[in-house]
């Protein structure tokens, strides 16, 4: 009988395997998608749209914690609702910008097919 390699499971001897201590958590995601590519797919957005995401985003959580807080600080509550007001309201306008300004930097003028 000719024996090539013994091999000792790890969990069984006592050890720790080295790998699982390395591996990070987005490395563990990874190990359970079916498609790895979902996780490091990107899309380029200009930069304005991002600006108006994040200003619509961020006024809407203000204007929302401001009225939250209102009953008990009414001036402070009053304040985060007009920050929030004024914030969703620069992200509406960065958002759509380059969608109604046609010359606005950014924007494509002629189709590539």
């Amino acid at each position: 009988m000719k024996i090539a390699k013994i091999t000792v499971n790890p969990i069984f001897n006592g050890q720790q395997d080295r790998q699982t201590k390395t591996r990070s958590f987005l490395d563990k995601i990874h190990e359970h998608t079916k498609n790895s590519s979902d996780m490091t797919d990107t899309i380029v957005v200009p930069r304005t749209i991002f600006k108006g995401y994040l200003g619509i985003m961020a006024g809407t959580t203000l204007a929302t914690i401001g009225s939250l807080i209102t009953p008990k600080l009414p001036k402070t509550g009053k304040a985060l609702s007009i920050t929030g007001l004024i914030s969703s309201l620069y992200g509406t306008y960065a958002f759509v910008r380059p969608f109604i300004i046609k010359d606005a930097t950014g924007v494509e003028h002629s189709k590539n097919n």
